[in-house]
C-alpha cells in the first residue's frame, strides 16, 4: 500500500509538475502565435483602411455628382422660368418675376448669332442675379434707350462667348417692347477693374466679365471689356472714302 501510495503520489507529482511532451509543443505554439499573427493583423488593418478610404471616396464622388446634377437641373429649370417671365414681359406684364422670391426680372434678350449665344438679361448686377444670367448695371442706359448699356455676367457661363467675339461681329439686344437694337463689336480690352471707367452717355453696348477666362479662381482684378456701337454708326464709319470704288 505504501508503494501504491508512493506510485499514486508519483503520478500526482508527474501530472502537476511534468506535463506530457505534446503539452510542451502546444505551449510553444501558443506562445509563438502572437509573433506569427502580427503580419496578418497588419494586413487586415491595411485592408480595412483601404476599404474605409474607398468608401469615403465613393461617398464624396456620389455627393459631387449629385451636386453637379442638381446645379445643372437648377440652371435648366431657371432658364425655363426666365423664358416664361420674358414672354410675360413681352405680353405687357410689368417686371414679372421668374419665381415668387426672385429679386430680379428679365429686361432684355441678348444674342450673338456667330457664337450661338442667346441669353436673357436681368435687372441688376448682384451676385444672386449673375447666377442666372447677365445683369444690367444700374446707372447705365436702360436697354433700348440712348446711352451706354452696360451688362455683366460670369466668364465661365453666360459670357463665355465673349472670348470668341471679334471686331465686326454682330450683337442684338431685344427689349420687352419687341424692338431689336443691333450692334457691332468695335473692340475688346483687358482692364484692371480699379481703373475701369465706362462711358455713360455715349451710345453703345458694353459687355464686362472677369479675366482670364480659364482662371481657376474667380474674383481677380482683371476684367475683359467688349465695346460695341449701334449698327448704323458702324455702317457710317465704314463708308468708302472719296474716289474709291463702292
Amino acid at each position: 500500500m505504501q508503494a501504491a501510495a508512493e506510485r499514486g503520489g508519483s503520478f500526482g507529482r508527474i501530472g502537476i509538475a511534468s506535463p506530457p511532451w505534446h503539452a510542451h509543443r502546444a505551449g510553444r505554439r501558443a506562445q509563438s502565435h502572437p509573433a506569427e499573427s502580427s503580419p496578418v493583423r497588419s494586413r487586415d488593418v491595411a485592408r480595412r483602411m483601404m476599404l474605409v478610404i474607398a468608401v469615403t471616396l465613393a461617398i464624396f464622388g456620389v455627393v459631387a455628382l449629385g451636386d453637379g446634377l442638381y446645379m445643372r437641373a437648377k440652371a435648366g429649370i431657371a432658364q425655363i422660368l426666365l423664358r416664361t417671365a420674358w414672354e410675360r414681359a413681352r405680353a405687357g406684364a410689368v417686371a414679372p418675376k421668374p419665381w415668387p422670391w426672385a429679386d430680379t426680372h428679365p429686361v432684355a434678350r441678348l444674342t450673338a448669332p456667330a457664337q450661338g449665344a442667346d441669353v436673357f438679361v436681368l435687372a441688376g448686377a448682384s451676385g444672386r442675379t449673375l447666377a442666372f444670367g447677365p445683369g444690367h448695371h444700374d446707372g447705365s442706359a436702360w436697354p433700348g434707350q440712348t446711352g451706354n448699356v452696360v451688362l455683366s455676367a460670369h466668364r465661365d457661363t453666360h459670357f463665355r462667348f465673349l472670348r470668341d467675339l471679334r471686331p465686326g461681329d454682330s450683337l442684338a439686344l431685344e427689349t420687352t417692347d419687341g424692338r431689336i437694337h443691333r450692334y457691332r463689336v468695335r473692340s475688346a480690352s483687358v482692364v484692371d477693374h480699379r481703373q475701369l471707367a465706362l462711358a455713360r452717355w455715349t451710345s453703345g453696348l458694353t459687355l464686362v466679365t472677369c479675366y482670364p477666362f480659364d482662371a481657376i479662381d474667380a474674383g481677380g482684378p482683371l476684367r475683359y471689356v467688349v465695346s460695341a456701337t449701334p449698327d448704323d454708326q458702324v455702317n457710317e464709319s465704314r463708308r468708302p472714302e472719296s474716289g474709291s470704288s463702292p
